[in-house]
């Protein structure tokens, strides 16, 4: 008779003192060259070593937690004998960055974008129509959901839509400082995304977050491809719908003219977002993501890592990439922010991971971090942004925002993002418009489940996938997408309720 075959595992790093069950692992299975003492299901880690007391635990090399009890080898390690301790890091400031190498322009991979105006390529073609409080959001939809339902886009096969984004935000809050500052960022990143052809905004009237001051601000000057109208000025909502429905029935044959064309991937600026991560997180989908981020770099063009509060205890290991010390600094200073912005919510920064990630194996937030920081790659660190800022720097950055995915995304692609993968463990069903988004999954199981949400498989890495042959799969579905390939989200509509706005102070 064959003996049965032991559960896999996976060590990540030569110095750690735990594993990660492959498959789960029953009470006394031999798996990681120990004897389970308890049962550890799969994602999870199981002790290689003793542990005492008070010491380190240690995954991907580095310290993930601290023993609160003895752990002896072959013990299941999770929130009941491991926690989150603040501790020193060295961040050796750009010690790891070097030149990384670029392609000349006739070398880099290309892709069928739009080319606009202002130089900048999208990937898709929107009219939107965009809020600027939520006393107008009604209305905004009311707009779309109409021209949607009149069939008019037919007549306009290059359009992808006509969408409405609106937020729960614009009034009641300060008409100056941060959370000002943010929303309006965010708008007009939205409106001059190179993914939208045509904007027309559309707000109350009387609102804080005033358009005039807004035009007056970034010197806008409407024309064909941005408008602007009230509902006090036009005379209600019948009205102020009717005409808006005019504006955009104009604005759909000047956005119809954009044609793709062959263009290298450094117009590409793909945000890098996980949601619903799990224990195969760090190990399959986000250094698969990783090393397409790579790959792009490469290729001329630019990746956005951003979730502040999930790269905590992984930021040294990207101030080690910065290029310069003022990069390195502007990250940390981030950091301290983010811990003094927590406290004084009654929070911490470990609290974090959520009751999915947690039964997914996930049991700290410097665990979480280290998983969610490989979706950077290798590449130096070439810049950080605060929240919704334009990014114009070519190859790895990282943008300042909060660790809820709609939230951190909306920032993102306000910076210009126009394309986006997203890895999921648990299985998130996120989508984005205007940029589309790209479903990784990070095991094979909710791969299979959620069949009709996920794009690529890297669960497929625990069977032998090479991470830099997932790469390069990612890296072309990125090209092909880019190029007009719907992905699973955009199959199934989603977009139109996923602008989230991050909104920063106090609602009066």
């Amino acid at each position: 008779m064959s003996r049965p075959l032991s559960p896999r595992t996976v060590r990540l790093h030569a110095d750690d003192n735990v594993v990660v069950a492959v498959d789960t692992v029953d009470v006394g299975a031999s798996a990681g060259g120990v004897e389970a003492r308890q049962r550890v299901p799969r994602g999870h880690k199981l002790a290689t070593l003793a542990i005492p007391a008070g010491a380190p635990v240690v995954k991907f090399g580095q310290i993930i937690g601290f023993a609160t009890v003895d752990i002896l080898p072959g013990d299941h390690i999770h929130s009941h004998n491991c926690a989150f301790q603040a501790f020193d890091r060295d961040y050796a400031y750009g010690a790891d960055a070097r030149n990384d190498m670029v392609l000349p322009p006739e070398l880099q991979a290309t892709f069928e974008g739009y080319r606009r105006p202002d130089g900048k390529v999208g990937t898709r073609n929107y009219v939107a129509i965009l809020s600027s409080v939520n006393c107008s959001a009604s209305v905004a939809r009311f707009m779309a959901e109409a021209i949607n339902r009149s069939g008019i886009l037919a007549d306009y096969p290059t359009i992808d839509g006509v969408v409405p984004f609106v937020h729960g935000t614009g009034c009641g809050m300060a008409a100056s400082g941060e959370g000002f500052e943010v929303l309006k960022r965010t708008q007009w990143g939205y409106a001059t995304n190179p993914n939208v052809a045509a904007v027309l905004l559309v707000g109350l009237g009387c609102e804080v977050f005033q358009i005039a001051r807004m035009k007056d601000e970034y010197g806008i000057v409407e024309g064909d491809h941005f408008q602007t109208m009230t509902i006090q000025e036009t005379g209600g909502t019948k009205k102020t719908i009717e005409q808006g429905m005019e504006r955009i029935r104009a604005m759909l044959p000047i956005a119809a003219r954009a044609r793709r064309e062959t263009v290298p991937a450094s117009e590409l600026m793909l945000a890098l977002q996980c949601g619903g991560s799990d224990g195969y997180s760090g190990i399959t989908a986000n250094p698969a993501l990783g090393a397409a981020a790579d790959l792009l770099v490469e290729h001329g063009g630019t990746a956005i890592l951003s979730e502040t509060p999930e790269i905590y205890g992984a930021e040294h290991l990207l101030t080690r990439r910065a290029e310069s010390r003022a990069v390195g600094e502007k990250l940390v200073e981030r950091i301290r922010w983010w811990e003094d912005y927590t406290a004084k919510a009654g929070g911490s920064m470990d609290n974090n991971p959520s009751p999915g990630n947690k039964a997914g194996g996930l049991t700290t937030i410097l665990e979480k971090s280290l998983g969610a920081a490989a979706k950077g790659g290798t590449t130096t660190l070439r810049g950080v942004y605060e929240y919704a800022e334009r990014v114009d720097r070519k190859g790895f950055v990282f943008m300042d925002t909060p660790g809820y995915d709609p939230v951190a995304a909306t920032g993102q692609v306000a910076g210009g993002a126009n394309v986006l993968c997203f890895t999921t463990g648990r299985g998130s069903a996120y989508g984005c418009k205007p940029t589309p988004s790209i479903k990784l999954a990070t095991n094979s199981d909710i791969f299979n489940r959620m069949i009709d949400d996920m794009d690529i498989n890297c669960g497929d890495i625990l069977e032998g996938v090479s991470i830099a042959d997932k790469g390069r799969e990612i890296f072309n579905k990125i090209l092909q997408v880019s190029s007009g390939e719907k992905s699973k989200s955009e199959e199934l509509g989603y977009g139109d309720n996923e602008f989230v706005p991050w909104q920063i102070g106090a609602t009066m």
